[in-house]
């Protein structure tokens, strides 16, 4: 059977792949500390839920508009504009989940040959979905800046020019935890604008911030007309499964996104959408209360950490640090699995080497433990 070019050029997420392994090895009956996946460990919100379920007793489980329903695209906008962006509900299109904005996006702005700049680490379905659309990376790594934009802006110059069609941006950043400065970001938007460069804007994490505030790139100037802002609703809302995200962009780029939108997924869900403008519009309480929680679990992570003298960059955003472990991270995270029972994701999946990617959506005592696996291990 002959397979494509394309499809040869990507490898399985490697976040997934490290989740399976643990999957398998729980069967076995392993007990796994899982600080692999990027999925907050909370129930949706009882309203979300509640929301969900009356839409279905509702009758709304047929297609909907392809783009989304109105007063969902309504309340995006209404959140847009809130964070400074202009866009209307014309200017947004409801995905099942951000992956999906993300790849609609690259697809529709990256052509064969195309430069796509990244910023490393980076979350790993970038680079799988510019290769998909046929284009070519370059990248600028933040390691040596413990992980922050800013004291790279030099460096990023070097790497945007004339010929750099795309940009992707993600803060705050998984897999770092860094949210970059209005200063970093400034300089982003100085190089796009000289460039003539289009930016993705990932802000899936922009509701989990401790004691930063993100700012949405599209509200710098000169950016409104290149920026492609996306967002979601599986972090801040703990709606992972039920597949709800969005992207918000200028008329032409939704005009031309909205043609792969329709002939691939046709829609999000009905239901789904009808719990998004709940979550939307009545949960900043709950959202407040995961973020506090990931906040005292940031603390704990941190101090457990610093007593076995493993320099970590402090997050200020997401659920996610970054810890130097060996050279050769793929088996050093393999050996955490199969020594300690502890999964977690080596950094070069996210061009990261020499690093190892630890969620925290988890409770205090099963990351101590994890912890204490590792160093029981002599792996930290």
């Amino acid at each position: 059977m002959h397979f494509s070019d394309r499809i040869q050029r990507v490898e399985p997420s490697a976040t997934l792949a490290i989740s399976n392994l643990a999957g398998e090895l729980e069967a076995e009956g392993a007990d796994v500390v899982d600080l692999s996946v990027g999925e907050p460990d909370f129930p949706t919100p009882e309203n979300i839920v509640d929301a969900g379920q009356d839409a279905m007793d509702a009758g709304h489980t047929g297609y909907t508009s392809s783009n989304g329903i109105a007063e969902l695209k309504e309340a995006i906008a209404e959140k847009l504009q809130a964070d400074g962006l202009d866009h209307e509900a014309e200017n947004v299109i409801v995905t099942p989940g951000a992956k999906q904005a993300l790849y609609e996006a690259i697809q529709t702005l990256v052509d064969d040959g195309d430069e796509v700049v990244l910023l490393d680490p980076a979350w790993v379905s970038y680079e799988a979905m510019v290769k998909l659309a046929g284009g070519d990376l370059n990248r600028v790594d933040l390691a040596p800046h413990d992980f922050q934009l800013e004291p790279a802006l030099d460096e990023l110059g070097e790497e945007i020019s004339d010929e750099t069609e795309l940009l992707v941006v993600n803060s705050p950043n998984n897999p770092t935890g860094a949210v970059y400065s209005d200063s970093a970001l400034a300089g982003v938007a100085d190089l796009a604008v000289e460039h003539d460069v289009t930016v993705i804007s990932d802000e899936i994490y922009q509701q989990i911030t401790y004691g930063e505030e993100p700012t949405s790139l599209g509200t710098f100037e000169g950016m409104a007309d290149r920026t492609v802002t996306v967002n979601g609703f599986s972090k801040a809302y703990s709606m992972t499964g039920w597949r709800l995200g969005y992207f918000a962009a200028p008329e032409a780029v939704i005009s031309q996104a909205g043609k792969l939108h329709s002939h691939s997924v046709s829609c999000a869900t009905n239901f789904v959408q009808h719990a998004g403008i709940e979550a939307l519009r009545n949960t900043d309480e709950s959202v407040s209360e995961m973020v506090e929680a990931f906040a005292e679990r940031r603390e704990f992570l941190l101090d457990r950490l610093g007593d076995e003298d493993v320099a970590a960059p402090e997050p200020d955003g997401a659920f996610y640090l970054m810890i130097p472990v060996a050279d050769d991270d793929q088996t050093w995270c393999e050996d955490a699995l199969e020594q300690a029972h502890v999964a977690t994701v080596p950094g070069s999946a996210f061009g990261a080497p020499g690093y190892a990617r630890i969620s925290y959506a988890n409770s205090k005592e099963r990351i101590g433990e994890a912890v204490d696996r590792l160093v029981d291990a002599d792996l930290l």
